[in-house]
Order: structure tokens, then C-alpha cells, then sequence
């Protein structure tokens, strides 16, 4: 009714159309209200590079048009949403990491170029790069959840299984990416043990804040901002991972009031990590605002109609 408060999905969509790229514009259309993937598919496309990578700042952290391994991993989790993530654009792209892996078949955090291009502080760029899971994990956990075969997973999985079993002293972040790998790869026998000894880990190096009203006993991991933390929302994307049985039904509750809550005036939902350049702030917002809704509704909880919906009432 005219009149009424208006839902946290015409809020969002408000803040989703004031802010956004044509990215994130044509994915709220295409999740939120019955929109094609051919949109998306193609603002995806403008990312593209000729090396078969992803570029062009794709991921808000890293400027500038080279491809890079973050870009790969955003630009893998956009297809899988659409269910394109095959063909051979996927070929290609598994062709582009081969040539960009480091010496044992895994992906840097940042590939060196003769060119430096601006990148977050936390995103360092190193002469010989090693391998990391934080890029690794997710991009081969989405190609194995889609069923991809290339020469290039073979050694790249043995990478991600290596480090996910030893993982002693993870940070958040990498965590994620550890799930994003087992909640993907095809020995869901050995997919669910690794990922109970990793909740444990979690839980025994407080990595996740369990009750969001006593935030400030779970300081932020070393290197983070301030207020820089991990909820289970942020380890259980979907009810379905594995990172799921990590916690109780309570816990769950409450984190996901927290995200409820997270939800800001303007309609977005804010971005934790540390602001290093105006223009990747602003555009990340959108990516996390997109990410709370996509969330909230796979567990289930009410968004309200889209702000289209509302003006027809």
C-alpha cells in the first residue's frame, strides 16, 4: 500500500540502481526480479580480456585492465549463478591459467606485470608470487561443481586439498576459500571430513563471531581493519554448504539477524574491509549488497516485494 515502509528488497533495488555498475544492475535484475541472463552475460563480457582472463577491475581491489586470478574467481562465480559456467569461454579460460600458475599448478593472489596498475594494500605484489588458496580454492571449487575437466584442475586440486588438510593458522578469508573448494570438489567423503576438522579450527581460533552482540571479544585477525569480521553467514553462504554443520541452529539465528540488521539506510549493505580508494568502495557495496540478498533468501528469509512490485500496490 502506498504509504508503507518500504521492503529491504526496494530498499536494496533503490540502492542497486543509485550506485551500481551495469554488472551488478543487470545481476539484481536477473536474481531479484525475473530478469534474462543474456544481460548479464554480456556486461560480464566487457570484462573480458584476449588472453581468455578477466580484467578491467572486475574485482573492485585490483585496477587497471590486465587479468588477474580475483577477477577469474568473481567473474566464475557470476557464470555459476547464471548456469553458464561452461563452453569455451571456460576452455579459454582454463587455457589463461595454465600460462599465469605458479610453479607447483596453483593461482598467486597477484600476477606480476611490467606495468603496475593500482591494487589494494593488502593485495601485495610480489616479484615470484607463491601459490595461494585464497585465489585457488574458489575458482577450482566452482569449475569442479560444474563439472569442468581440464589438465589444468589435475595439480591445482592437489593444491587446494594439500593446503586445506594442513591448514593449522588460516586467516578468515582463507577459510571461505577453503569452503568455497570442498562445498565443490567431487570426493564429498573427503570434502566432509576436511571441512569438520576446519570448523573445528575455526571455532577453537574464535574466527567466526558466534553471537554478534559481544562483537568486541573477537578481534579482528592481523592485518584486518578495525571491525573486520567473519560471521557464520560469511562461511555458510547457502544452507547447503558444508560449512553449515559448523554451527547451531541459534547461532545461525543470530547471525543472520545480524545481516538483517547490517542493511543501512540507504538501502546497501556496508563493506567491512578497509577503504584504500574511493571508487573500489563505492563499487564493492553493490557486490556485498547483492551477496546479503542472495543469502538471506537461500535460508529462507522474507526480502518483501521489489520496489516495481510496491508502486503497482
Amino acid at each position: 500500500m502506498p504509504g508503507d515502509e518500504a521492503s529491504p528488497l526496494a530498499r536494496a533495488e533503490q540502492f542497486i540502481w543509485l550506485t551500481a555498475r551495469v554488472l551488478e544492475q543487470r545481476r539484481f535484475a536477473f536474481h531479484f526480479l525475473g530478469g534474462d541472463a543474456d544481460p548479464v552475460d554480456a556486461a560480464l563480457g566487457a570484462y573480458l580480456g584476449g588472453d581468455g582472463g578477466y580484467g578491467h577491475a572486475l574485482d573492485p581491489d585490483l585496477r587497471g585492465p590486465l587479468s588477474q586470478p580475483l577477477h577469474t574467481a568473481h567473474a566464475l562465480r557470476i557464470l555459476d549463478g547464471l548456469g553458464r559456467c561452461a563452453g569455451r569461454r571456460v576452455e579459454r579460460l582454463c587455457h589463461h591459467l595454465t600460462l599465469v600458475s605458479t610453479s607447483d599448478g596453483a593461482l598467486p593472489l597477484v600476477v606480476p606485470a611490467p606495468r603496475a596498475y593500482p591494487a589494494a594494500p593488502y593485495h601485495p605484489v610480489r616479484d615470484d608470487p607463491p601459490g595461494e588458496l585464497l585465489t585457488t580454492g574458489p575458482v577450482v571449487g566452482v569449475l569442479h561443481r560444474n563439472r569442468i575437466w581440464h589438465a589444468w584442475l589435475f595439480r591445482a586440486t592437489d593444491f587446494c586439498w594439500e593446503r586445506v588438510e594442513t591448514l593449522r593458522h588460516a586467516h578468515p578469508y582463507e577459510v571461505q576459500s577453503a569452503v568455497a573448494f570442498l562445498d565443490g570438489v567431487p570426493d564429498r567423503a573427503r570434502a566432509t571430513a576436511a571441512a569438520d576438522r576446519l570448523g573445528r579450527l575455526v571455532r577453537e581460533r574464535r574466527l567466526a563471531v558466534l553471537d554478534p552482540a559481544r562483537g568486541e571479544e573477537y578481534p579482528p585477525s592481523p592485518g584486518y581493519a578495525p571491525g573486520e569480521l567473519l560471521f557464520p553467514h560469511d562461511y555458510a553462504r547457502r544452507p547447503e554448504s558444508l560449512a553449515r554443520g559448523w554451527f547451531t541452529d541459534e547461532e545461525m539465528r543470530r547471525s543472520l539477524d545480524f545481516l538483517v540488521a547490517e542493511q543501512r539506510p540507504d538501502g546497501g549493505w556496508p563493506v567491512r574491509r578497509r577503504a584504500w580508494a574511493p571508487g573500489s568502495s563505492l563499487e564493492r557495496r553493490p557486490i556485498a549488497t547483492l551477496e546479503a540478498l542472495l543469502t538471506l533468501r537461500s535460508y529462507g528469509r522474507p526480502l518483501g516485494p521489489a520496489k516495481a512490485s510496491q508502486e503497482t500496490t
